[in-house]
Order: C-alpha cells, then structure tokens, then sequence
C-alpha cells in the first residue's frame, strides 16, 4: 500500500488530498479538501493572480491539515508527497511548491513534482471507470487555460496531436459570459442560461481550421461572433476597447438564454467533431475527457451520442482544479521511480510530456 499526499496552487484553489494505492494498483481516496477562491475572484470577472497567490498562503497549512486528519494519516506513514509545479500561475505555484517542499524536509519524505494536465488525466483513475481504461486512449483535456487532444499510449506515455491556436474553450466561455452579464465562472453560468435558450436562434459559426490544423481548436472567431450579435450597431469610428462592453450597451433586443444557448452548441460540436475526427484516426480504445469544462453536460451528452467509443469522464468534484488528481498522477509516478529534489522549481509553462524526460526525471547530481 502506498500513501501520497497531494498539494495543488496551480491558480485559484488551494487544494490537499490523501489517495491511497493498493497492491492491486487501484486508487483510493482517502480526502480531498479544496478552499476556493471564486467568490473573491468574481468581483474582476476572473482571478486575480496576485491575490490568488496570498490567499493560497493564508489557506494551505489548514487546507493540508484538514486532508489529513479527514483521511486519519500521520505524516509518518506518508510514502512521498507530489505536489503541482506547473503549469499555472507562478505566483500560486510557488506557494505550493515551497511548502511541500518544507513538509518533504521536515518529515523527511520524497518529493513528487506532478504537471497540472497529467493531473486532469489522472482524475479518471479516482473513477469507476478506471478497471475499463486500456490504452491507446484519446484524452480531451479543456479548461480556462487549456484546450488539448492527447494521446496516451501507456501510462507516463503521452503525445500532442492538437491544441487550441488562440482562446482555451474555458477562456471562451468566461468572455461571453462577461458579454452576457453572467457570473464569473462563464462555464456554469453559459449552462444554466443555456437551459431556457433557443440555439438555433444563433447558429453561429464552427470554426473550419483545415486540413493543415486537423486537431486544433479555435474558439476567438466564435467569442467575436458573439460580440457581434449581442452589441448595437456601431456608428463612427471604431476604436481600441469598443469589445469591451458593460452589460449595459447590450441590444436591448437581444435573448441571453439564446445566445448562450447558441454559443455553447457551437463550442461543444467544435470539441466534439475534432475528437472523434482524432479517434477515429488514431483507433483508441476510448476517450477521456477532463479539466473543468469537462462538466458541461451538453458536452458530455453530446460526446457520447456520437462517439462510437467508451467516454470517461470524472465526477463534477474532480472536473475543476483538486488535488486529488495530483496525488493520483503521484501514486503513478512515485510506482515507476520519479523522484525530485529540493531544487524542484515552478513551470508556468509546462507542456505535457513523457514522465521519463529531462525535465521530470530525478537527477541526484542536480536535484539533490
């Protein structure tokens, strides 16, 4: 049995969980706390990074205490703790990162350095789904800060076919929202509004990215869309700052239920057609999808009435930033050897790669 203990800052929930691993390789979670910040962050229609990251030193000694007394686990039974360096906001990160770090030195336990996404992939071996899972499998990652098809050959074993070229389809959801008058998070927000709209009332555009981009997203033409629909005719001169709109300067004609009816379907068919176009041509097993909009029901509906395949996709409690995704993806790296050092340092840009590269490995001569 192994036990990690998970810490994740990467932006604006200061999150501590314990996941245990059995002999047989399946995961258990023993605890998973999460402070968030949203209601604070809301006031600017999205995180403040500066605040995000002295609200995280303020939350995570009693976030981390609450995990594990909740899982009832001394430090000393501990076997290593993983903790998020990257990517995300550095500020928060380094919150994260340094306090595991004095926890590793003061309890005397390895240090796991754990990459954000390869977390959000994890998050489905916290599942039922998980004893299903055979690789290859085609993982949709999609959050605020990320839009990727990744496909994963075996576990630590991972490749990039797509990304998004401009806005993250959360980052896009957040946007309209804005232009809506919505609450911040968009995502939520979009969905509840979406339940009483009309989308064919705005049929807008899916973005066509050809063949040259055949796994690739692109959601800013679908947000400027929007915009367009939802702003009176502009009279003059344009200047910088006119899509900058207060709720306001909306048409006063315009249905919010419709258009967030109208933006979501476009959003998801988007998703949903370059990853069965990417399945299909790479034949895997199933699709995984995680990260926080990975929550939207029509997403997930829609997934899976037009794949043919298996879809997994986490709880709603493991779609946003938790960590118990972290500790997850830790069991796995800590089972294959992965080790870090002290002088572990933040990656605000990370890109998923193989757990066995430069980057993640341990190297006593550097590391130590």
């Amino acid at each position: 049995m192994t036990l990690i203990l998970g810490i994740e800052t990467s932006c604006d929930e200061t999150a501590a969980a314990v996941v245990e691993r059995g002999p047989d390789g399946a995961l258990h979670l023993r605890a998973n706390v999460i402070a968030s910040q949203i209601e604070v962050h809301r006031q600017y229609g999205g995180v403040f990074p500066e605040v995000a990251s002295r609200m995280h030193v303020e939350a995570i000694a009693p976030v981390v205490a609450e995990a594990l007394s909740r899982a009832a686990v001394e430090p000393e039974r501990l076997d290593a703790i993983a903790v998020t360096h990257g990517p995300g906001l550095a500020g928060s990160l380094l919150v994260g990162v340094n306090y595991a770090k004095g926890l590793c030195l003061s309890w005397d336990k390895p240090l796991v350095g754990v990459n954000h996404l390869e977390g959000h992939v994890y998050s489905l071996w916290l599942t039922e789904y998980a004893p299903r899972i055979r690789f290859p499998v085609l993982c949709l990652v999609t959050s605020g800060g990320h839009s990727e098809l990744i496909l994963m050959s075996d576990h630590g074993q991972y490749r990039l076919l797509g990304s998004t070229l401009d806005d993250a389809a959360g980052e896009a959801f957040d946007k309209v929202g804005r232009l809506l008058g919505l609450p911040y998070p968009g995502g939520p927000s979009i969905q509840r509004a979406a339940q009483d709209g009309d989308p064919a009332r705005y049929p807008f555009t899916r973005a066509a990215l050809g063949p040259e981009h055949p796994y690739d997203f692109s959601f800013s033409g679908l947000k400027t869309a929007v915009m367009r629909a939802v702003q009176p005719p502009v009279t003059g001169r344009r200047t910088r700052g006119d899509e900058s709109m207060s709720p306001d300067q909306r048409r006063p004609d315009v249905n919010i239920a419709d258009v967030a009816a109208g933006f979501q379907s476009a959003a998801v068919d988007m998703l949903v057609d370059t990853t069965a176009r990417a399945a299909a041509d790479h034949n895997v097993t199933a699709v995984l999808l995680a990260g926080g909009v990975s929550a939207n029901a029509l997403l997930r509906e829609t997934m899976r009435s037009r794949l043919a395949l298996p879809v997994y996709y986490p709880p709603l409690a493991l779609c946003t930033d938790n960590a118990a995704m972290i500790a997850a993806a830790g069991c796995f790296l800590f089972a294959r050897g992965v080790r870090h050092g002290l002088a572990l340092d933040v990656r605000p840009m990370y890109p998923l790669a193989s757990a066995g590269d430069e980057d993640t490995a341990f190297h006593p001569s550097r590391d130590l």
